[in-house]
């Protein structure tokens, strides 16, 4: 076992007992370099186990289930964009040179979209196969899979959140215009919901069509598919990281230096402290482990019930991105140097099953809600 995945046994807290203990180490099942790291991008799974992860130098990198590199593609400029994996293969990502690209499964460049700034967002994919992602030009989009317009939407603000799709099709995001959206599969608004700040986080959506967002006004928001809020809570965070859901509808997000569970009405569950600011999006096993990685170089999981640290395990650099799960229940996960892939030491768990349980409702990012 490697050096970096020996358990961490100071600043970390056991909340039940609120007293350092030492937790179990997690299994280093390998490590890639990644010159550049993820930049803010996660890591995305294909079906044949492949991963793919955009780096801050502009790289689309593909590695192999193993542990290797696969094959590397060059964008033109930073890709903070999680990649998204479509039903053929085809890897969908932004970059900071204002386009937007498709990639095919062997690193061919398949097509690019330019729009006129940073493209940020993580893509989201339909049923259909279009697929919505928004710019800093303040126009979200829907490409066709070939890569030709269906439509823009124009924003009041630049669209960082990343979208999310809901069973019925309508397509979920919040701006920098304060503003949180819902707009219908033909690019037509369904309906606004405002908020005090800018939203940059990006939203979940809940068995029963919940949509749930934090905004950075410090408030957490639950609001049904007709836009109607459902309930409020203060929380007192600027956070980008998104919820996810567990099998009880329970929510589990970072919000300051806290990694934070909610109630599915909307109370505090738990909080757990941490010792800077956290901003990723944790995810959530069948076997209700919490999984999350932090800035301070770390990578664990607390119990979604009671939030005791069941396991924790030390990275290499400050981590800025979050963590993917698959089926064998192993989690993939970058910091600011290298690529891990990282198994439980005990019950490892595929992700739960519920409609949003890890980043982007899926390993493949497809940023839709799951049945």
């Amino acid at each position: 076992m490697k050096p970096w995945l020996l358990p961490l046994l100071a600043g970390l807290l056991a909340v039940s007992a609120g007293a350092q203990v030492p937790v179990p180490a997690a299994t280093n099942l390998w490590e890639l370099a990644v010159p550049g790291g993820g930049g803010g991008s996660s890591p995305a799974l294909a079906p044949d186990g492949t991963i793919y992860l955009g780096t801050f130098r502009g790289t689309l990198l593909a590695a192999t289930p193993g542990g290797k590199v696969k094959w590397r593609f060059q964008a033109g400029r930073e890709i903070k964009s999680s990649p998204a994996v479509g039903a053929d293969g085809t890897i969908y990502f932004g970059a900071r040179d204002g386009k937007f690209y498709a990639v095919t499964p062997d690193g061919k460049l398949k097509w690019t979209f330019a729009t006129g700034a940073w493209v940020d967002t993580s893509p989201a994919i339909a049923v259909d196969g279009t697929v919505y992602f928004g710019s800093w030009d303040t126009n979200f989009y829907a490409l066709a899979p070939d890569g030709n317009l269906k439509w823009k939407f124009a924003a009041g603000g630049i669209i960082d959140s990343s979208p999310a799709i809901g069973a019925d099709g309508a397509i979920y995001f919040g701006s920098h215009d304060k503003f949180f959206y819902a707009v219908t599969p033909d690019g037509k608004l369904k309906w606004k919901f405002a908020t005090g700040a800018e939203i940059i986080a990006s939203p979940a959506i809940g068995a029963d069509g919940t949509v749930y967002f934090a905004s950075t006004d410090g408030n957490f928001y639950a609001l049904g598919a007709d836009g109607a809020q459902r309930w409020k809570l203060h929380t007192g965070g600027y956070t980008s990281s998104s919820p996810v859901v567990g099998t009880d509808g329970g929510l589990y997000l970072m919000v300051n230096q806290l990694h934070t569970a909610l109630n599915p009405g909307g109370t505090i569950r738990w909080q757990n402290g941490n010792e800077t600011r956290l901003d990723m999006t944790p995810a959530v096993s069948a076997s209700g482990a919490v999984y999350f990685s932090a800035v301070w170089r770390a990578l664990g999981a607390f119990d979604g019930g009671q939030g005791a640290q069941l396991w924790g395990g030390q990275m290499r650099d400050y981590v800025n991105s979050s963590p993917a799960v698959d089926e064998r229940g192993d989690i993939y996960a970058c910091d600011g140097g290298y690529l891990y892939a990282t198994r439980p030491p005990t019950n490892a768990a595929p992700p739960a099953k519920s409609p949003w349980p890890q980043w982007r409702a899926d390993a493949q990012h497809t940023g839709r809600a799951q049945k």
